[in-house]
């Protein structure tokens, strides 16, 4: 029997090949709602080779998050507290001023950037970053007016923070803090649990949860929780570990991708008032070895729709909506760390399925759908990519 084993598929055409996967398969992409039930075996893998090109367009330090303007130009967020406003013409990077301080150090720093709905009228920007405080230290989210009235001395006027992880807490991993508005212009973000565990769990915090919120900040209506406290009013979800990634599909529905413990990263099509288990149970182990039930063993908790062991150690998400990448379309793309690769996932797959894996052979931590199709994508770490991935 034929082994599935990802790697850098590279074509002449688009094609696609049905294969099945053997039981010691290594990608181990297995539709974790059965995973006692259902051998790899038995699962029908409809891979994509779908061809492209990748193009090194500048370098960064320690890039996180990159967001585009209307005339072509990017900001780039670097983790040490730097925005900068890169120009892919001319190579051009103009650090912008205004920026607030952050906690750099473990997975903290200047994390995500998102433009408001209505950035061309008011020109707003939210940026997420790690800050110290009481207690220890937790995520922001700031929103503040982009000024680039002067294109030499880009500025942020007037940041203000409209959310706070709380409580804060020591050490400085599992901020997740991605940010997301969708259509109604409601704003959305993933908040980690902060290797703290059991405020997955805890209506009192808003740690491993995915949160649903106003352009204000304030809680947005229809929440299902709106009874449970102040703090339970932001939360859509519960029970996340690690949510690098969040994006909406073509129907509009909500994923996000997260980091399991050891083994068990998730990807969740995400529902209203669910509890996704953390900690109660993961597909994946502590670090010590010591056992997590999987979701199997409970069914109250909402199942991943496909999860990994070994991990791909996701960074972020998009759901691809262009044409230059046919095979792609409407799939999602999903950046990994330790495994070096985007993941390519057709969430219309029943089950949910991985269909192709890109071997980029270095770590990845971002990707940016850009106005002609092509896609940005961001390196991890000192002097990192920017690359650009066309036909």
């Amino acid at each position: 029997m034929k082994k599935f084993r990802p790697s850098l598929l590279v074509t002449a055409i688009v094609t696609s090949s049905t294969v099945l996967i053997a039981c010691n398969v290594q990608s181990n992409t297995v539709h974790s709602k059965e995973k006692s039930e259902l051998s790899a075996s038995d699962i029908e893998i409809k891979q994509i080779n779908q061809r492209y090109t990748t193009t090194k367009i500048a370098t960064f330090n320690e890039p996180w998050s990159i967001a585009a303007l209307n005339n072509g130009n990017l900001l780039i967020t670097e983790r040490k507290g730097t925005l900068q406003l890169f120009d892919p013409d001319t190579k051009k990077k103009t650090q912008v001023k205004g920026l607030p301080k952050v906690a750099y150090g473990g997975q903290g720093g200047l994390g995500d950037i998102v433009l408001h709905p209505d950035f061309n009228q008011n020109h707003q920007i939210y940026l997420s970053y790690a800050e110290a405080g009481s207690g220890g230290y937790g995520a922001v989210v700031s929103r503040g007016t982009l000024d680039l009235s002067q294109p030499e001395k880009p500025y942020i006027k007037n940041l203000k923070p409209v959310w706070y992880q709380v409580p804060k807490v020591e050490g400085q991993g599992h901020y997740s803090h991605r940010l997301l508005f969708d259509k109604e212009g409601k704003l959305w973000i993933s908040s980690g649990e902060r290797q703290k565990f059991d405020p997955a769990q805890d209506m009192k915090s808003n740690l491993g949860k995915i949160l649903r919120l106003n352009d204000d900040g304030t809680p947005a209506s229809g929440n299902p929780f709106v009874n449970q406290g102040h703090i339970a009013k932001q939360v859509w979800s519960l029970g996340h570990r690690n949510p690098l990634g969040i994006a909406f599909d073509a129907n509009d529905q909500l994923w996000d991708v997260e980091m399991g413990p050891k083994g068990g990263d998730e990807l969740n099509l995400v529902i209203k008032g669910h509890n996704y288990g953390y900690p109660i149970v993961s597909n994946g182990d502590h670090y010590d070895g010591a056992p997590i039930p999987d979701h199997h063993t409970r069914p109250e908790f909402k199942a991943p729709e496909i999860s990994w062991t070994p991990v791909i150690s996701p960074s972020s998400l998009i759901f691809y909506k262009g044409d230059v990448f046919p095979a792609w379309k409407n799939k999602a793309l999903i950046s990994g760390l330790s495994s070096e690769s985007i993941v390519i996932v057709d969430t219309q797959a029943k089950p949910v399925t991985e269909v192709q894996r890109l071997n980029m052979k270095q770590r990845i931590r971002g990707l940016l759908e850009a106005k002609d199709g092509s896609i940005w994508v961001i390196e991890d770490g000192e002097n990192a990519a920017l690359l650009k991935l066309t036909p």
